[in-house]
């Protein structure tokens, strides 16, 4: 008697084009969540926007299919951590996951007090020059900075201008982790290419403590927040459910990327075969909907033979 073939796992329907919030779990890599949601969305075409470290949680903006396209612009989005910083220990990562790099004395621990931690995070608060963590993902002589450090090489990465528009302490304790530390909760807000694993280290480096990352949670990236987050286990037995996964339509992303213009029918046609318009007046892309709510194109204004018109800086409604 032969052994009955395997069957081949069951495709899911391909989910619509457009945005998933997932709220990601610690342990995971952003690859990770990717991997999940293209068996879950029936799809390849998966991307994100902005990596979240494997201890991190929170959210993570994912594109199904066209709405791919978009995620260019939700990388560049500021964005809302909540996170603690362990101040009497650095490592070599500047977070929990790195080895213990050194250990201050606990004397200078204790001497750590209010008026000097938000000194320090003063210094710290709007637009600054900051030293990328060194096991980041930037490129040295075409090489990963952080691939470079675990073959035991050494990296010095340049500063680079950042902001950070808020820096809140939201509570402050001692603890004992084998050594006395000090552990403060604080709420930022940053600019897209900010590390809070390097305001930890800075931090740290100011007070005369060292410090790193004991916790980090993404509360928000540009117009998408917890509150539009689900969980793997929600997406999962929500496609179960229905069948599909639900997704946020591009017309809804794009809304709460950009401005939004409405299209007649005539502009719809020209944008979808690549044409200019007349200009939408406004200094920022904007996002262009057909009058029946279909994202047709970004938007762009700029002067063409001396005149103003909106050029299509992305088309997603081609004509057919």
């Amino acid at each position: 008697m032969t052994s009955p073939t395997p069957q081949a796992p069951v495709r899911r329907p391909t989910a619509a084009d457009g945005f998933v919030v997932v709220d990601k779990p610690a342990g995971w890599t952003s690859h990770d969540v990717v991997g999940r949601m293209r068996r879950l969305a029936g799809t390849r075409k998966v991307g994100h926007a902005g990596t979240l470290d494997p201890m991190a949680t929170g959210v993570l903006v994912l594109g199904i299919g066209k709405a791919t396209r978009l995620l260019t612009y939700v990388v560049g989005a500021d964005k809302d951590y909540d996170a603690t910083i362990r101040l009497g220990v650095a490592t070599t990562t500047d977070d929990a996951e790195g080895e213990v790099a050194s250990v201050a004395d606990p004397g200078a621990v204790g001497q750590v007090d209010r008026a000097a931690l938000d000194a320090a995070i003063a210094d710290l608060t709007g637009d600054i020059l900051q030293v990328p963590t060194s096991v980041s993902a930037i490129k040295v002589d075409g090489k990963r900075a952080y691939a470079l450090v675990r073959a035991g090489e050494e990296v010095a990465l340049q500063a680079r201008p950042v902001t950070v528009s808020r820096f809140e302490v939201l509570d402050v304790r001692t603890a004992t982790a084998t050594v006395p530390v000090v552990d403060v909760d604080v709420r930022v807000t940053v600019s897209s290419g900010t590390y809070v694993r390097a305001l930890a280290r800075d931090l740290g480096a100011a007070l005369g403590t060292g410090g790193h990352l004991t916790a980090l949670r993404r509360t928000r990236v540009g117009g998408y927040d917890l509150a539009g987050a689900r969980t793997l286990e929600q997406l999962e037995a929500q496609a179960d459910a229905d069948g599909t996964l639900a997704t946020l339509p591009t017309a809804d992303a794009a809304r709460a990327i950009f401005p939004v213009r409405e299209l007649d029918e005539a502009e719809v046609r020209a944008l979808g075969y690549g044409q200019w318009v007349e200009p939408s007046g406004r200094d920022e892309v904007v996002a262009a909907l057909s009058p029946s709510g279909i994202l047709v194109a970004l938007l762009e204004d700029t002067r063409r033979r001396g005149e103003n018109l909106a050029k299509p800086v992305l088309v997603l409604a081609p004509a057919g």
